[in-house]
């Protein structure tokens, strides 16, 4: 067994950075370095639509840097999600 060299704290915001990562590598786009991914819109959508959920329930309950990383999480994947569809059809 390996031993962690850093532990990333679990907090609101890395889980929605996570989630972020996960929609993103889905779509197909991976960190320089990291092994491709084949590209899976639905799970992409799926990881989307978790965030804007959790957007939607945590309305007031956030702090403020919190709901601005969400915000922007969400503006963005939905952009490069547009993308990524538009591209799949050809």
């Amino acid at each position: 067994m390996s031993e962690r060299t850093e532990e990333i704290p679990v907090t609101f915001s890395s889980f929605a950075i996570s989630l972020a990562q996960s929609a993103l590598a889905q779509m197909g786009e991976t960190p320089a370095g990291a092994p491709a991914v084949e590209q899976n819109l639905g799970l992409a959508r799926h990881a989307i639509d978790i965030l804007g959920m959790l957007e939607s329930k945590t309305q007031g309950n956030l702090d403020e840097e919190e709901q601005k990383l969400l915000v922007s999480l969400l503006d963005e994947l939905r952009m490069k999600f547009v993308t990524a569809a538009k591209a799949a059809r050809g």
